[in-house]
């Protein structure tokens, strides 16, 4: 890699290939990254520092909201960065922030240019709740530098205005994490009552509600599996407990988060990028904030050159491919800006929570994380297949070309109580895969990696995703749900129809399988593969196999969040009644790679169907795979 504009304007120090060999990157780039955010963001603070107010279109939430995140956000990188060194502060960052505090609590819930926002229900006035956790913890992080030198009436201003975090309604996620992360702070420095002791209860209550195994929490209830595990669901608890010195809550969510890095390790690209996957993508390089916490604390199966080379891979991924602007500031986007990307809660501040990947930091110089040289990140190694049973995931790594893929068949991001709406369809949970090369194409154009029916002109949504199982094997795995396809016009479902998916992958091939049952008459089914540029260096082919009479590759104009302009390969069929199809799929950037074409046979040299029972046997080393589907089950064997 050559250096970035992002990496210029930020003041980054020069390569390291010694320590670093596969990044460059060392501790000291990363306290530089930290302090060129910072001074970046600092130019658009108001007079007495309380907001920052950063260009851009403003959020759902308002203009002071946003301002008041601009200084929540950043005053979390702040943190880590000044308690990393010891309290050192060369750019008098605690000053700064010291008078945003005394500002901004000092009327609050006034219309002016300082005043905060106060912190109601989130259905009313939410976002200062998301804010506060923020600001709690860059107080933790900072106290002997910054809080203990207050005077005591913005002492009491700010617990009064953080108060409100406790004493309103969260949204039923994450965000009782919020609270929670308050409560905490105003423990720490012996502002705690049983106002703080509830809130952090309930939280902790919720959280084991929320833990559905392997390492894996939902975002609330339902189904929601993406990367708030790692950027809050393990963070807040696992962080507070370690600044606690509390070595029994420390072990007891160090052991979830020791599990979760099992799989979250090889959701990083041999590039460093995270898996576009889920919400919040404009955060960005907090997706390793995980890694980083567990390096920090202990708490990892990873040796610390490979946790070393995983977080600086995912902030030198972005750095190198324009997510910091010529002004210095992060974009709302994903490389650079990608309005597409965005949910409507995203303001112009909102990519500061980036700052949580600052947590390596914590990390003194002397610490293996930074004394370690680095070593290969997982998706580095050999090629893996790795089932995730509690999320309903297939994670799937390359060498040749350092791809990761995410088959999903149990993230929906749809509540228990909430209906199956087309119109509601989010492609950031819907599709059947996810890359760290791809993301999915907006809502607008064709849907890529998707079985839809169309049925009278209107194609199908796939909205609730229900799990059948899913498992691994040497150099093999599998991943299997069914769901119930709804339409955006006419009825909004079909009776009796149901489509059930299973994906096979082994090397960079996925075998998709699917059976569709109580297709009405003149019905016709589609699956998309991969959305690529076809000009680009990343290919992506799809086959069929059995079943499917058509294929085609339609265009998806608004492009992705890796290139303005794609195209997705599609096949079609006539379905009646109970229909069993199969296909072959391939996304790869290997050069060398000898892609499947229409009619190959080199991958797959045997297809055989009977009923409700599918065999293909592989050509390269003449093993079969045996999907079988029952009564709402599926059993994948393999020989």
């Amino acid at each position: 890699m050559t250096a970035s504009s992002g990496a210029a304007l930020l003041g980054l120090p020069p390569d390291d290939r010694t320590s670093s060999p596969y990044t460059g990157y060392t501790r000291a780039h990363w306290e530089a990254a930290a302090d060129g955010m910072l001074e970046a963001a600092w130019k658009r603070a108001t007079p007495g520092g309380a907001r920052l107010d950063l260009p851009g279109p403003p959020s759902r939430s308002g203009v002071r909201s946003d301002g008041l995140e601009g200084y929540a956000r950043t005053f979390l990188a702040a943190g880590f960065r000044v308690a990393g060194a010891g309290g050192k502060d060369p750019n008098g960052l605690l000053e700064r922030y010291a008078d945003g505090l005394d500002a901004g609590t000092r009327t609050p819930g006034r219309d002016d240019a300082e005043s905060w926002p106060l912190i109601l229900d989130h259905h009313v006035q939410g976002q200062p709740m998301v804010e506060s956790a923020s600001v709690a913890l860059g107080l933790r992080l900072t106290r002997p530098w910054l809080w203990d030198r207050l005077t005591s009436g913005v002492r009491d201003r700010a617990e009064r205005w953080l108060r409100g975090a406790l004493r309103h309604v969260p949204a039923g996620n994450n965000w009782y994490l919020f609270p929670y992360t308050v409560a905490g702070f105003l423990e720490s420095v012996g502002r705690g009552d049983a106002e703080t002791a509830r809130a952090r209860e309930r939280a902790l209550e919720l959280l084991e509600h929320w833990y559905r195994g392997d390492g894996w929490y939902a975002d609330g209830d339902g189904r929601a599996f993406d990367h708030y595990n790692g950027w809050a669901l393990h963070l807040y608890p696992l962080l507070d407990a370690h600044l606690a010195g509390d070595e029994q809550e420390s072990a007891r969510h160090g052991a979830r988060l020791r599990e979760h890095l099992k799989s979250l390790s090889l959701m990083f690209g041999g590039d460093g990028a995270p898996l576009h996957f889920g919400r919040s993508l404009t955060y960005r390089f907090a997706a390793s904030a995980g890694v980083g916490l567990g390096a920090v604390t202990g708490h990892t199966p990873l040796a610390p050159g490979v946790s070393r080379r995983v977080v600086s891979g995912s902030l030198r991924y972005f750095l190198d491919r324009g997510a910091v602007g010529g002004d210095g500031l992060l974009s709302l986007g994903w490389h650079g800006p990608h309005p597409a990307t965005l949910q409507t809660y995203s303001g112009p501040a909102s990519p500061y929570w980036a700052s949580k990947a600052f947590v390596t930091l914590l990390a003194p110089a002397e610490h293996p994380l930074w004394a370690s040289p680095e070593e290969a990140a997982p998706s580095e190694g050999p090629d893996r297949v790795l089932s995730v049973p509690a999320a309903g995931f297939l994670v799937q790594s390359t060498r040749a070309d350092g791809i990761v893929r995410l088959h999903n068949h149990g993230s929906d991001h749809v509540r228990p109580d909430e209906g199956e709406s087309a119109a509601d369809e989010d492609p950031h949970y819907a599709r059947l895969a996810y890359s760290t090369v791809t993301g999915p194409t907006s809502a607008a154009n064709p849907a890529d990696n998707h079985l839809s029916v169309t049925v009278g002109g209107a194609r199908s949504a796939r909205r609730r995703i229900h799990p059948l199982g899913c498992g691994h094997g040497e150099g093999w795995g599998w991943a299997a749900s069914w769901h119930l396809p709804v339409f955006p016009t006419g009825p909004s479902t079909v009776p009796g129809l149901r489509v059930e998916s299973v994906t096979v992958a082994r090397g960079r091939h996925e075998l998709r399988v699917h059976r569709v049952l109580g297709a009405p008459d003149g019905a016709r089914a589609e699956l998309t593969g991969w959305a690529t540029d076809p000009g680009g260096p990343v290919s992506s082919r799809l086959r069929g196999l059995h079943g499917w009479e058509a294929s085609e590759d339609v265009r998806a104009p608004q492009g992705t969040a890796f290139t303005p302009w794609a195209t997705v390969p599609r096949l079609a069929a006539e379905v009646t009644g109970t229909v069993v199809l199969a296909a072959l799929a391939s996304l790869t950037a290997d050069p060398g790679a000898a892609l499947p074409d229409a009619g190959s046979d080199e991958v797959v040299d045997r297809v055989e169907v009977a009923g409700d029972t599918i065999e293909v046997r592989w050509a390269e080393d003449g093993t079969r795979t045996r999907i079988a589907f029952g009564r709402g089950t599926v059993t994948v064997d393999r020989d």
